[in-house]
């Protein structure tokens, strides 16, 4: 358990430290660029943060000890079969790290947006109707209870705990920053990097939009994985869900699409009808009344053929 303190003790520094800084920023923001802010939302985005926080320290213990267990249980595997026992903390190691720890992220956020279940514990994040710094902040309360489940493999293989550790708060620190519109395109910088001006699409609720630039510090995994989607001109961003909780109340935004899917479920005919409302992408229904993401694009490239309006329809989800 000694083992684990430094993940936990730099967990606290950020939370000391750190995070003071970034109310310090949000609120520099909210001077700069008032008009960007709903005060009741913003409020409720910093509660819905801080049962965010405390459910990720309470977390981290179980992650850690995980993670720790994993490197020592298969160290005799690493030194039988490939020869050595940990991947040390070489420069390069720590870069190889955090390298695969965004890839781990890419897919965990990608699954997180494909499958209901998943997007039901993700949906605080994007259920805010405006987008600045406080969004940030605004994650959902479970979603670190399966978070860990992406990053198992990399103690099997030798990456250090504490290591691991570190790369997933720097990455956390680093996508605080991505969540503001006062930030104008960076170029050449974002040709691999992930940052404001890329991920205002990923919160963007537009039907060309949707499920796109999933990256957390690099954009280079949706472009190999063919997600990514640059700000089109002439497509002004649109903020929040469609299938909307309707009030500022944040245990409702962290329970609200679990009990859609119980609704759905309920009424689905059959045993696949049902997993797949659990399972399958938001917005899957089995008569049709709501379309998921690929189908409104799909529906979407086909009105623009043929030169027709796209009709209205009452979604499970717009992002």
């Amino acid at each position: 358990m000694k083992s684990q303190l430094p993940a936990l003790e730099i967990e606290g520094v950020g939370i000391k430290y750190v995070y003071p800084i970034f109310l310090v920023l949000i609120i520099l923001e909210y001077l700069r660029a008032k008009h960007l802010f709903d005060l009741k939302e913003s409020l409720s985005g910093f509660v819905i943060g801080m049962g965010a926080t405390v459910m990720r320290v309470v977390t981290n213990v179980f992650e850690i000890t995980l993670y720790l267990w994993l490197f020592q249980a298969f160290a005799p595997l690493r030194e039988h079969y490939l020869g050595y026992t940990t991947l040390g903390f070489a420069w390069y190691v720590w870069i190889i790290c955090a390298i695969f720890d965004d890839h781990n992220f890419y897919w965990h956020h990608r699954l997180c947006h494909n499958v209901r279940l998943l997007w039901a514990a993700h949906l605080p994040h994007h259920s805010g109707h405006e987008y600045n710094l406080t969004i940030s902040i605004r994650n959902g309360w479970f979603i670190t209870l399966f978070k860990p489940i992406y990053w198992m493999w990399m103690p099997m293989v030798g990456f250090e705990p504490i290591m691991i550790a570190t790369c997933l708060i720097i990455n956390s620190f680093y996508q605080f920053f991505l969540h503001s519109q006062l930030v104008p395109s960076l170029g050449w910088y974002e040709k691999v990097f992930n940052t404001p001006y890329i991920h205002v699409v990923h919160h963007s609720s537009n039907t060309e939009y949707l499920d796109r630039n999933h990256g957390g510090m690099l954009s280079i995994w949706d472009k190999l994985y063919g997600t990514f989607q640059a700000p089109i001109p002439g497509v002004k961003a649109k903020f929040g869900i469609s299938h909307d909780p309707g009030t500022y109340n944040p245990v409702t935004h962290n329970l609200f699409e679990f009990q859609e899917i119980w609704k759905d479920v309920k009424k689905a005919p059959g045993l696949r009808n049902k997993l797949m409302y659990i399972f399958g992408p938001p917005g899957w229904s089995h008569d049709g009344s709501s379309m998921t993401s690929k189908q409104l694009q799909a529906e979407l490239a086909r009105a623009k053929a043929e030169g027709k309006e796209l009709p209205q329809h009452d979604f499970v989800r717009s992002n």
